[in-house]
């Protein structure tokens, strides 16, 4: 069925809204809420049957529920304060009251596919892994291992994970991975296969760009049938540490090569997270700029409370606030915020920990922060690296080498992986393997040439080796990355709660010549 209004047509089975010979770009979710409008026009519907009818049940802000009815009146020539076509219902809901004449559509096919409505933020299928062993038995631990992938990968913050029942339905079927996507409204798929070979098994996986087809992951894993429960779990919190930080770079990437000219705050968010990982004072800046657009769409938005308060900690550890700035206080309580609106949201937990760590007065609730993300993700790259320096600069080196060690264990391909570096650094310095501190100090600026952290380590293990010309050269390389550094300001700064540990690096620093 087409329906005509005005001079525009909406086109359901082609997901078309045309207006004369031009097509009106249109996001999938303002397509969909617009044409539930237009369906149900004889009547005011409700917040609660949108949510049902776009959203799939799943409870939004009430801030992008209007960015969204705001984005289908601008499509349609409308506005809020004319509301000729879609007019709000006070304490009732909102209605379609334009002249719809509908015609039946004579390209339409009875093989057309619907597609399901795109979801809010980035969102995956898990298929049943297929079992290649020729072994039916086989089926219950493929299945098994997909079940508690899907489960694991719940726990993702901003991550929406499609339910097994709806993606078993491809169970035994070879598909079309763009057609699974359009089906199931999600932009991500991950699939793999299971092969027996005597008492060994071999896990495949890959993850794939569910509109472009594009693979953005794949890994193998090898295991003894012995243990299979074992091998499951290992599996499952490889795969799931892998995904986490290559959605994050795709949904990035994606929204950063795509401007939308009305984004809500969670495009907002996602783009500030793309300029965040390009790590420059520049990029941090602009990322902090996106989020106070985004807490002023959402003003309770603690995701982007918590993404604010960790990029105003990087700027901080690295030196690149400008001189007199005062950011801590505010940070400090967005960060706490973001901890008590969202409880149960790990990585606005790791992130809100590694804030107040940096830059609160009281910085000891950041470990039980960092317990409690851990707690809900286990598996989380970033929450076990962050922790694990914090508990090598709490004085308990074994411990925190134990976590970091964990998560390169997990995602040894990591994209952030330099922050894992240097925190090993500041490890092996901490008791004095100045040797070891070089080596990770060097891996870390391999990857990550403007961190700080790890120049500043590394000039502490190099005059700790006896290598004071080379300290010096280092300590050249580090005022470039932070030209106001003084060995004063620094240890205003940074948290040091091992007194011996501060002792160390301000004696490396002046020694290196870094200004008192």
């Amino acid at each position: 069925m087409l329906y005509r209004f005005d001079d525009f047509v909406l086109d359901p089975g082609r997901r078309e809204l045309r207006r004369g010979s031009d097509l009106v770009a249109m996001e999938p979710q303002v397509f969909d809420l617009l044409a539930f409008l237009i369906r149900t026009r004889d009547r005011v519907v409700s917040r609660d049957d949108v949510l049902a009818e776009v959203w799939g049940g799943r409870i939004v802000s009430e801030a992008t529920l209007a960015s969204r009815i705001s984005a289908a009146r601008s499509a349609i020539g409308d506005s809020g304060e004319a509301q000729r076509l879609i007019r709000t219902i006070p304490r009732k809901g909102i209605r379609f009251v334009g002249d719809v004449r509908e015609q039946d559509d004579p390209a339409k096919t009875p093989t057309a596919v619907t597609s399901a409505p795109a979801l809010d933020s980035p969102a995956i299928a898990v298929l049943p892994f297929t079992n290649m062993s020729g072994d039916p038995e086989q089926d219950y631990f493929a299945d098994g291992m997909v079940e508690d992938i899907i489960t694991a990968l719940s726990r993702c913050s901003g991550l929406a994970v499609i339910a097994r029942n709806s993606s078993f339905i491809y169970k035994g079927r070879a598909v079309d991975i763009r057609e699974v996507g359009r089906e199931l409204g999600v932009g991500y798929v991950l699939e793999g296969s299971v092969r027996r070979a005597g008492a060994r098994l071999r896990i495949s996986g890959q993850l794939i760009d569910a509109v472009s087809g594009a693979h953005l992951w794949a890994d193998r894993f090898d295991g003894d049938l012995t243990d299979l429960f074992a091998l499951q779990d290992r599996i499952t919190e490889s795969v799931v540490a892998a995904i986490e930080p290559t959605l994050e770079l795709a949904e990035g990437e994606r929204r950063r090569a795509a401007p939308r000219p009305h984004p809500d705050a969670y495009d907002l968010l996602l783009r500030a997270a793309s300029l965040r990982d390009a790590f420059t004072p520049d990029s941090l800046a602009a990322a902090l700029v996106c989020l106070d657009q985004a807490l002023a769409i959402d003003p309770i938005c603690a995701p982007a409370m918590a993404a604010s308060a960790y990029c105003q900690a990087l700027r901080h550890f690295q030196g690149w606030s400008a001189a007199g700035e005062d950011y801590r206080a505010d940070a400090v309580a967005l960060a706490w915020q973001a901890s008590e609106r969202a409880p149960n949201d790990a990585q606005v937990l790791w992130m809100a920990a590694f804030a107040i760590w940096n830059m609160a007065d009281d910085i000891a609730p950041a470990r039980e922060l960092f317990r409690r993300s851990l707690a809900i993700n286990p598996n989380s790259a970033m929450a076990l690296t962050l922790s694990g320096w914090i508990e090598i600069m709490s004085g308990h080196p074994a411990e925190g080498r134990a976590m970091i060690e964990r998560a390169q264990r997990l995602n040894p391909r990591d994209p952030r992986g330099w922050f894992a570096a240097g925190a090993m650094a500041i490890c092996a310095v901490a008791e004095s393997d100045f040797d070891g501190g070089i080596k990770w100090a060097e891996a870390a600026l391999a990857q990550n040439r403007r961190f700080a952290v790890a120049l500043r380590v590394l000039i502490v293990a190099l005059v700790g080796s006896g290598d004071v010309a080379r300290a010096n050269e280092v300590a050249r390389r580090l005022l470039m990355v932070e030209p106001d550094l003084t060995v004063s300001g620094f240890l205003s700064r940074i948290p040091f709660p091992v007194r011996a540990m501060a002792t160390t690096y301000a004696e490396a620093l002046r020694a290196a010549g870094v200004p008192a």
